[in-house]
């Protein structure tokens, strides 16, 4: 078997492109990006630690990628059934309920860790 590393930085070409492509033009993704600059800002403004960072860049790529995998479902919906069909709203419904559990977890995540730097700051 051989390895075509030509074939493979296509794939990841392919795959930027891909995020690209939503980058400005899906209001959520943005917002997420923009929330996502702040979290790392507050993360170097407050000293968080390795762990710290783990979880938090962790979360950061679990809510952006159920953003694209949602976006792209989407639409694959539009696509197959361009017309009204409350099927293909439940789809777009179920993914987008995805991205919110994902963002939830996040929060979560993201007051576990910066709560305790806050008060000790504010406090």
């Amino acid at each position: 078997m051989h390895y075509d590393f030509k074939k493979q930085l296509r794939s990841f070409r392919y795959a930027w492109q891909g995020i690209r492509c939503c980058v400005g033009r899906e209001q959520n993704l943005s917002f997420h990006l923009i929330v996502t600059v702040l979290v790392i800002g507050a993360g170097f403004a407050l000293g968080i630690t390795p762990g710290e960072w783990t979880a938090v860049i962790l979360c950061i790529g679990m809510v952006v990628s159920a953003e694209l995998f949602n976006s792209a479902i989407e639409r694959l919906v539009d696509l197959v059934s361009p017309e009204r069909n409350p099927l293909a709203g439940q789809v777009k419904d179920i993914a987008a309920g995805a991205v919110l559990m994902c963002a939830l977890a996040a929060i979560a995540v993201g007051l576990i860790v910066f709560v305790p730097y806050l008060t000790r700051f504010f406090l």
